[in-house]
């Protein structure tokens, strides 16, 4: 068991309130998921800018890290108050297969991808069989997270998609990939495994086997980030006329109305210039 977030924004946004702000906030959910953490923030500086200053901007990934529990961690309580970018990937792990460990702590960045996992594959031996030997040797820890990451990896490698860069075409493509990846481990019912797995510009989302949630802030429903605070307050910065986001989490972090993915969904989020959420299904497979 572990507990994820991401967020796909339109501008710079700043990460503390999922972090460590909110009522249901990584930090404090690390108290049940105490073996590590990691944040990887895209598209934005490492410290809050300015708001005259802020500008959404391509970057590359920024990876912090820590064994720790969450909110016991000063490292993770620093990184959390400065972090700020267009996407979050962020994950706190309860570990079930692989000891504490850097190696073993999510997210985990390859050729331009970061990915995070939540739940248990019951065989990640038949993953590992089904992975290329370019991506096996990319993997440095033991968790069959990273082997599900090396997994994908090479179904995109395949198709020859493993950097979509902005070409729509190849972004579909994608988006077929994954989506047939995951449909024959589910059919196979090779375990539980929700993920998030971004290049900066989409954000794939999964859900199978454990909860997950989503959320949507537009410019046209500000107020309704002022209800995100812990006990009612508002958040540390105020949600601009232009901010669009995209929230995922595994639980309801706010008392926002958040909406519970179905069993089974896939969708991708583009980023820009407003989040937009395709499904990968059905549209009877929406969130209700």
């Amino acid at each position: 068991m572990c507990r994820l977030v991401g967020i796909v924004a339109s501008e710079i946004t700043e990460f503390g309130l999922v972090l460590k702000e909110a009522p249901r906030s990584l930090a404090r959910l690390s108290r049940e998921h105490p073996d590590g953490w990691g944040v990887a923030a895209h598209g934005g500086p490492d410290s809050i800018p300015p708001p005259s200053e802020r500008s959404p901007h391509d970057g590359v990934w920024r990876i912090h890290k820590g064994t720790n529990p969450a909110g016991e961690c000063d490292r993770f309580l620093d990184v959390a108050s400065r972090s700020a970018g267009t996407v979050l990937i962020a994950h706190v792990r309860q570990k079930t297969v692989g000891p504490t460990s850097i190696e073993n702590t999510h997210p985990f960045v390859q050729s331009g991808w970061v990915f995070a996992h939540n739940g248990t594959l019951v065989d990640h031996g038949s993953l590992r069989a089904a992975t290329s030997a370019r991506r096996l040797a990319e993997v440095r820890g033991n968790t069959d997270s990273e082997a599900l990451f090396a997994f994908l990896l090479t179904r995109l490698d395949e198709a020859g998609v493993s950097r979509v860069g902005g070409c729509g075409t190849a972004r579909q493509e994608a988006t077929r990939v994954v989506a047939r990846a995951a449909e024959e481990l589910r059919a196979r019912k090779a375990g539980a495994f929700n993920f998030l797995l971004s290049d900066g510009v989409s954000c794939f989302v999964h859900r199978f086997g454990r909860s997950l949630f989503l959320l949507e802030r537009t410019p046209s429903e500000p107020g309704r980030a002022r209800d995100a605070g812990a006990e009612g307050a508002p958040p540390p910065a105020p949600w601009t006329p232009r901010r669009h986001a995209v929230l995922v989490a595994s639980e309801r972090l706010t008392e926002e109305p958040w909406r519970e993915l179905p069993e089974g969904t896939l969708l991708r989020i583009d980023r820009g210039p407003a989040p937009t959420i395709l499904w990968a299904d059905a549209p009877e497979r929406a969130a209700s």
